[in-house]
Order: structure tokens, then C-alpha cells, then sequence
């Protein structure tokens, strides 16, 4: 579902960098959202996206207007590229949705450079 769907569809797409317990269900990681992020969840149509140590599974918590449906992921060969640096909420675009739900990573690897000096 998550791999096929529409990132258009979602009103924000969000990605809890670092580790969370996927032992958590609705509840505690709703209470992550709105106590450690000061967020509302009640947008509709609004992704949030959690992953554990093992980069192979990844929770998704999304508010249909009515209620909450929790998504539970787990690929059987390769993993998710999933931002460890820090523990921030970070919005993502449709494009880098689909980067990630292919196994690619969100974050560019080539950075732009300013030079001090030139030769």
C-alpha cells in the first residue's frame, strides 16, 4: 500500500528521524507527535513515519478525519534508508516519499560546495 500509494493524496507527509520503539502503537506514538514535537495530528490525510533499529520495518500513523490507521511495513530484501543523525520531524516532498518507500535515500549525497578560494 505505502510503496503504491499517492504521495499527492496525503495533505503532509512527516518523518521522525533517528530510532523509535516499534513496539509503540497508536497511543504512544501519537504521544510522540503532539508532547516531543508540539505538532497536531489531527490534520486529515496527515503521514507520520516512524522506523526502528532494524531499517527493514517502518510504522506509519496517518488520521483519516475519523480515526487513526496505523501501517506496519516490512521488506524482506534491502532496507529503508532512514535518517539516524538526529531526532527531528522533518517534512517530506512527494518525491522524496517515493525515494524512500524504493530504498533510496531523502537526503542528497552530493552537496554544493562554496569555495573560499579559487586557483
Amino acid at each position: 500500500m505505502l510503496k503504491d500509494a499517492n504521495p499527492h493524496s496525503f495533505a503532509g507527509i512527516y518523518i521522525v528521524c533517528g530510532y523509535t520503539d516499534l513496539r509503540y502503537g497508536i497511543d504512544s506514538l501519537a504521544a510522540i507527535i503532539e508532547k516531543k514535537y508540539h505538532m497536531s495530528l489531527f490534520v486529515p490525510n496527515s503521514l507520520f513515519l516512524f522506523c526502528g533499529h532494524s531499517a527493514r520495518k517502518i510504522k506509519g500513523l496517518l488520521w483519516e478525519g475519523d480515526g487513526f490507521l496505523l501501517l506496519y511495513k516490512r521488506v524482506d530484501c534491502g532496507h529503508f534508508s532512514w535518517p539516524r543523525s538526529s531526532a527531528e520531524l522533518r517534512q517530506m516532498n512527494a518525491e522524496q516519499f517515493r525515494w524512500l518507500m524504493q530504498g533510496f535515500s531523502i537526503d542528497p549525497v552530493i552537496h554544493d560546495i562554496h569555495p573560499e578560494y579559487s586557483a
